[in-house]
């Protein structure tokens, strides 16, 4: 029988949905788990939030939108490159670990865009220039900016220029605003005033191996068992810096990651979480191990995003992307995928469209019922299933 359907492969969700917080211990609060978990994926900003709230204590919509809006986290482009919520005491450094490759990654389309060294020049400096001193601007303001000066003001071009100045660590999210309907919207800020430390170039050297040491550590101690390709893809990094890094984790944290064989894969886990992966002999996994327990999360969340080569242990595809407009963001059923889910809101209530691929059973939909409360008391509105 392979890992996934054994209890071997039962042990390796379990610690994955501990160690990422998803189970006890959770975290105190949202800039916490983004600590834990280095970067989150965010680019569905509303159910982003939600991926930051369901790993803390008693934690709302409203305290997610205060971390971001006072800088604690902020949401930029970074990584893949996509939109990822890092804490602000990191963001520093990760950016120069990755800004070089992010660059090198987005150059087709800087060529494509006529995002060229002086036109990002030019655009940088009105971007900086326009949101100094706290003056932070959302998208359409910074359109009207970029338009004054003959360049793009919508579609790719314009796209493209905000993201040059993202890494370039010109711009970073600032404080949301509500539109006159209600939504959130994302704003620009000044890098250096809302990300601490002092201007640095793409790290090299010592400086640049400590940093692969870190991300090792943070990412397979918050994500193992895991690969070093699992571990690569998540952070657009190659394999060689990952083992690189791994290497330099074990002097930066000696004995903190072990490495463990199995599926014909070598994966790489906090050392307190070996015994426990191949006996289950923790008792807070016991403790877990005989109840039914629904999860709804958005379909990037870490517990998929964070794995490539691995994710197969999620037990079934995801991202996935329904031709009938069905919903996208995924259920689990006691660490699995068991069908798919989204929210609406209609008469000032929220109404979660649950998709399960099998008929719930009695104890399945109570355990379902008790996860929307829970969506319901993140959100500080009714909440019913349709």
């Amino acid at each position: 029988m392979t890992a996934d359907g054994s209890s071997l492969g039962d042990n390796v969700r379990r610690l994955r949905l501990r160690r990422q917080q998803l189970r006890s211990p959770v975290a105190g609060n949202a800039a916490d788990v983004v600590r834990n978990l280095l970067a989150v994926q965010s680019q569905e900003f509303p159910y982003a939030r939600w991926t930051l709230a369901q790993r803390a204590t008693a934690t709302t919509s409203s305290d997610v939108e205060q971390a971001v809006g006072d800088g604690t986290i902020l949401r930029t482009h970074i990584l893949r490159p996509t939109w990822h919520f890092v804490h602000r005491d990191d963001l520093r450094w990760l950016m120069g670990l990755s800004a070089d490759r992010l660059h090198q990654g987005n150059k087709g389309m800087y060529r494509q865009t006529g995002v060229d060294q002086e036109t990002a020049a030019l655009s940088g400096r009105m971007l900086a220039n326009a949101v100094a001193d706290g003056a932070h601007k959302t998208r359409e303001e910074l359109a009207g900016v970029l338009g004054l000066a003959g360049l793009p003001s919508k579609g790719l071009g314009f796209i493209y220029h905000l993201m040059h100045a993202e890494i370039s660590r010109i711009l970073v999210s600032g404080s949301p605003v509500r539109s006159a309907g209600g939504a959130l919207k994302q704003t620009y800020a000044l890098f250096d005033e809302r990300v601490p430390g002092h201007t640095a170039g793409p790290l090299t050297g010592e400086d640049r191996e400590q940093s692969l040491g870190q991300l090792a550590l943070r990412y397979f101690s918050s994500r193992g068992p895991a690969t070093v390709k699992d571990c690569a893809a998540w952070s657009g990094l190659t394999m060689k810096d990952v083992k690189l890094g791994i290497h330099v984790a074990g002097e930066l944290s000696p004995g903190a990651l072990e490495s463990v064989h199995f599926d014909d894969l070598e994966f790489h886990l906090a050392s307190e979480e070996v015994e426990a992966l191949s006996s289950g002999g923790d008792p807070s996994l016991a403790e877990d191990s005989g109840l039914t327990r629904i999860d709804l999360i958005q379909c990037y969340d870490e517990y998929v995003m964070g794995y490539s080569q691995s994710r197969h242990y999620l037990g079934g595809t995801a991202p996935f992307f329904p031709e009938d407009n069905g919903p996208m963001h995924v259920v689990l059923l006691n660490g699995r995928l068991a069908g798919w889910w989204r929210h609406g809101f209609s008469g000032g209530a929220c109404e979660l469209d649950v998709r399960m691929n099998r008929p719930a059973t009695a104890e399945q939909q109570a355990a379902l019922e008790a996860e929307v409360e829970r969506y319901g008391r993140f959100l500080g509105m009714a909440t019913k299933l349709v």
